[in-house]
Order: C-alpha cells, then sequence, then structure tokens
C-alpha cells in the first residue's frame, strides 16, 4: 500500500488525510500542537467545497447545520445598503447554501473521517527530503511516496524547497475576529464598508454569531485592549455592530497577508504543497478553506502524478486569490468620491440585474471535484 504522510491538521492536511485514505493511501497525519484545540474564529463553506467534502462522505455533516438563508449583503456604516443579494437564490443557483462554521466544528468533522490511529499529534516537523520523500521527526524518520505539506502561510517546507520566493506579503491591513452569543433578534448577515473598513456579521451554524473587522494598519501593531480599538474605529457604526462589539470577550487580531506571488509550481519530488502553504489568500472571498478542500480532492486524485496536480491547481487558485485580492482593494477605498462611485455602481447593478453579483461567482462556485 503506498504511503502518505501529512504534515499539519488544519482544514487542508485533515482534507487531505481523508482523500488520500479513501482512494486507498496508508496516510499519516503529523500536527505540531499537543491537541486539536478550538483556535480561529468562523469561516465559509461554499457550494463547491460542500460538492468536495461529498466525495468524502462528509458534506451532508456540514448540512445539518443549516446554511445562510434571506437577505444578505454589503451596507455603508450608517446601515443603509449598497447592495443585497439573498441566501435562497444562491442555494437555487449554484445547488447547495454557504454554510458558515466555526474553524474548530470543521476540523472535527474532518478529523472523524480519518481511520483510527492516523492523527499524530505533538509531532512537530524538522526537515522534508523532498527527493526520498523523508520526514524527520522528534521520533525518527518517516519514509513516504508523497509529503503532503499542509503546514499554513508560514509554510517552512515551502520555504525550503522555493527559496528564491519572496513569500507572504503584507496587505496593509489588520484583522479582528471574535464570536459571541446570539443576541437575540433577528441578526441580517453581510459586511458594512466606509472609510477603507469593513465589518462583516455571520451567524454560525450553532447560532452564534461570528464577526470580524479589517482596517488600514501597518504590520505588526497591537492595542492595549483589542475590544477598545474595535470600539474607536467602528463605535459610529450601525447596529448591531456596536452591540457586538460590547459583547465580545476574547478579539483576536492577526495581519492580513497573502501570496501575491504565485509560486512557479505546487510540487517538488514526491513533496505537494497544499492549502495556504501553496497559495495563502486573503479572506474577502471566503474562499480560503474551500480553497483547500478542493486541493485535497484533486491531489488524491493524481496523486501519482504530482505535475498534473500543479497544473490544476495553480491556475484554479491564482485567478481566485486575485478574484478575493480585487475585491479587498474595492472594500478597502478610503476616499469619498471614489466610495460614491463604488457605491452608486454596486446599488445600480444590483437593481438592474439581481443576479449580477451571483453571475460574478460563477467560476469560483460551480467548480467540481474529480470523480
Amino acid at each position: 500500500m503506498a504511503q502518505a504522510v501529512v504534515i499539519g491538521a488544519g482544514v487542508g492536511g485533515l482534507a487531505a488525510g481523508v482523500a488520500l485514505q479513501r482512494r486507498g493511501w496508508d496516510v499519516t497525519v503529523l500536527e505540531r500542537a499537543a491537541a486539536l484545540e478550538e483556535v480561529g474564529a468562523g469561516l465559509a463553506v461554499a457550494p463547491n467545497a460542500l460538492r468536495t467534502l461529498d466525495t468524502f462522505g462528509l458534506g451532508d455533516r456540514l448540512r445539518e447545520l443549516s446554511g445562510l438563508e434571506g437577505a444578505a449583503g454589503i451596507r455603508r456604516p450608517d446601515g443603509g445598503w449598497i447592495s443585497r443579494s439573498d441566501g435562497d437564490r444562491a442555494t437555487a443557483r449554484f445547488g447547495d447554501p454557504i454554510i458558515a462554521v466555526h474553524r474548530a466544528t470543521l476540523v472535527e468533522v474532518l478529523a472523524s473521517g480519518l481511520a483510527p490511529g492516523t492523527l499524530r499529534l505533538g509531532r512537530p516537523v524538522t526537515e522534508v527530503d523532498p527527493s526520498s520523500g523523508t520526514v524527520v521527526t522528534a521520533d525518527g524518520p518517516l519514509t513516504a511516496d508523497l509529503v503532503v505539506a499542509a503546514d499554513g502561510i508560514n509554510s517552512s517546507v515551502r520555504m525550503s524547497l522555493f527559496p528564491a520566493h519572496p513569500g507572504p506579503v503584507h496587505t496593509g491591513v489588520t484583522s479582528w475576529r471574535f464570536v459571541v452569543p446570539h443576541p437575540g433578534g433577528t441578526v441580517t448577515p453581510g459586511e458594512t464598508w466606509g472609510g477603507g473598513k469593513v465589518f462583516g456579521v455571520v451567524v454560525l451554524g450553532d447560532g452564534r454569531v461570528y464577526c470580524y473587522a479589517t482596517a488600514p494598519a501597518p504590520a505588526g501593531g497591537r492595542a492595549a485592549d483589542e475590544q477598545a480599538e474595535l470600539s474607536r474605529l467602528f463605535g459610529a457604526w450601525h447596529e448591531p455592530i456596536r452591540s457586538l462589539i460590547a459583547a465580545a470577550t476574547a478579539v483576536t487580531r492577526t495581519d492580513v497577508r497573502c501570496l501575491d506571488q504565485p509560486l512557479p509550481s505546487f510540487h517538488r519530488g514526491r513533496v505537494a504543497l497544499l492549502g495556504d502553504a501553496a497559495h495563502a489568500m486573503t479572506p474577502n472571498l471566503g474562499q480560503g478553506a474551500c480553497q483547500a478542500i478542493e486541493d485535497a480532492a484533486v491531489l488524491a486524485a493524481h496523486a501519482a502524478d504530482l505535475p498534473r496536480y500543479s497544473a490544476e491547481r495553480l491556475p484554479r487558485t491564482t485567478a481566485v486569490a486575485r478574484a478575493s485580492r480585487r475585491v479587498a482593494r474595492m472594500a478597502g477605498l478610503d476616499n469619498r468620491a471614489a466610495e460614491w462611485v463604488r457605491n452608486t455602481g454596486m446599488s445600480l447593478a444590483g437593481r438592474l440585474g439581481p443576479d449580477l453579483i451571483l453571475r460574478q461567482m460563477d467560476p469560483v462556485l460551480t467548480w467540481h471535484p474529480p470523480t
């Protein structure tokens, strides 16, 4: 039986482990952390990822959490709508809803799809040899026919395989994330754009509310009190933003970075890169986890032909990453005249063609995994 070692037990690494096992591989997943802790916050599992999870036998586990329904869209800081969309229309168009879940929930679902004994926690990897497929850990070396590097945006494997690549760049903004109990009543999901800043609200499948925000900031910046910083930046914006910030008990702040320059390849020797290690992108399309899940399906289908894996995934993920970066720049406009032109154009487009925004997402959300 062919042997595979997966480095990293995040969404991409776990998805790769499940996908490879379902195609008959003997898989070991190595994770440096001692436990799969509830880290991170919310994320979107879009129709392209749900279809892929179906091939792993896990899609319906996510659908049980329900999806985004009813009105959503983009607002101004005063609460007026720039553009509106409808979750039901999106479901009808793409065949599935967008499921919003806590990252820990998706990790749990993916981990449940692995065979017992596959996941080895507390196993940091110190060296990878792409020519022999040897992975070195504190417990000794492992040799595999395939090594999957799913070790995140700061991937040490990527840096060793492609030392000339510039790596992740700071996009000029920082992000804040937090999860709070549902306050009751109606919480309309969507984003609010203004003054170069963004505040997003999503109702998770478990009933909690996930909030995220971005604003221009130098790399490495920190506030003594991040909740107070959010109140300073967004305290004059419409409800329920103010109330949700006031309810936050733990706020995570992270600079937004991405791989602006695509890699020349997603493989070298017996090693394949996957997820953020291969194509870290801005969060504006909600496709980071989804693209990692797609990677896993394509890699499992072409595990014996890594050049084909690279050939299929590199153009796809580059296009999605660039589209996400364009949305980031549009949302981050900080000029009243430019904002007015943007808002007017988006509003007019929405009135002339309610499905225009949905059509623009066709290349991303209509993707189907290999059979």
